[in-house]
């Protein structure tokens, strides 16, 4: 059986598959349409589909259900990052607080790899939210413990504290005045002693932008030329978007010293940076490349020879994409 949801953009082509799943492919009505996946294989309804096509459109609908359903994408990220820091163990009878878990991705994703946990999600967007749900629904997860904030500056009501907090793929998309207010506000439900994570946010400072504009050096462009740069030489960059547009989807990154720097100014326990050890990774340098090796190895190699070149000469850690475990220190430390 065969459906179609349309765009004025593109078609999304559904092929039902006698198991009940579903082969979706984006069908586009211009050769222009920026699509950041094509195609993809998904076990959700019909409904949880057509909301994530409303909801992200053409160009984005592949990849926002891949980012859940398939192993080799947000599962690999999470799962790699998070027990190069810490045992499976360290997770049981915990509470994590998923925060800016948008559509319920890296939520679920936690939810299978960590099953002894209670995992909380917030989110501001409720268009966003509203996948989320839907993703709930599909997993039995516990609606109950995904909420939405008031606003950007405060986090809702009755959370209570957490042993863990998780920003995947979240600061990035923050403007610079919302970062200090948010770190504040997740380090104040963290409990002594307890990890803030955040990883598959790009460095500020990499030479390849690759995460809104694909353009090599915009990083160290002034905002105004960066801007232009992106209208007119980005492939996923319209020529009418603005400045603050673009933070908002990601194109100025973060570094480790930046969080630091913010999470000092935060009122209580300190920020103790930490180094992953474990499954054979000996830095942060060790646990990009296991995390990106999928695409062009060799190139990655190269790049991981380069980067503890560096840091065998300067002492400076440097990596295209953050993944940062950081204590929170006890009284006394």
């Amino acid at each position: 059986m065969k459906r179609a949801l349309s765009h004025p953009a593109a078609d999304l082509l559904i092929d039902i598959l006698p198991n009940g799943h579903k082969a979706l492919t984006v069908n586009r009505k211009s050769s222009g349409l920026y699509v950041l996946r094509e195609n993809v294989l998904t076990s959700y309804s019909m409904e949880l589909i057509e909301n994530i096509f409303a909801v992200k459109g053409p160009s984005y609908v592949c990849d926002e259900i891949a980012r859940d359903e398939d192993p080799a994408y947000l599962r690999k990220s999470l799962e790699t990052d998070l027990f190069a820091y810490f045992s499976p163990e360290q997770f049981v009878s915990t509470r994590i607080l998923d925060f800016g878990c948008g559509s319920g991705g890296s939520t679920m994703v936690l939810k299978r790899l960590l099953p002894h946990t209670t995992i909380v999600g917030v989110e501001l967007d409720p268009n966003l939210l509203s996948i989320a749900r839907g993703r709930a629904q599909h997993y039995s997860f516990p609606q109950e413990n995904l909420f939405q904030s008031p606003n950007g500056k405060e986090l809702p009501t009755g959370l209570g504290t957490f042993d863990f907090v998780i920003l995947s793929a979240v600061y990035e998309h923050m403007l610079p005045q919302e970062r200090p207010v948010v770190l504040e506000q997740v380090w104040s439900v963290l409990r002594d002693g307890g990890y803030l994570f955040l990883n598959q946010t790009p460095h500020r400072f990499t030479p390849f932008e690759n995460h809104t504009t694909g353009l090599p050096l915009v990083n160290y462009l002034p905002d105004r030329l960066a801007l232009e740069a992106a209208r007119r030489f980005s492939k996923s960059v319209g020529r009418d978007e603005s400045w603050d547009t673009l933070l908002r989807r990601g194109i100025r990154g973060s570094t480790e010293y930046e969080v630091l720097r913010r999470l000092r100014r935060c009122s209580g326990g300190k920020p103790i940076l930490l180094e992953p050890n474990r499954n054979g990774i000996h830095d942060r340098i060790d646990l990009w490349l296991k995390v990106s090796m999928g695409r062009l190895p060799l190139v990655k190699k190269a790049m991981w020879l380069g980067l503890k070149g560096l840091k065998l000469c300067s002492g400076l850690v440097f990596v295209p994409t953050l993944s940062l475990a950081i204590q929170k220190s006890s009284p006394g430390q």
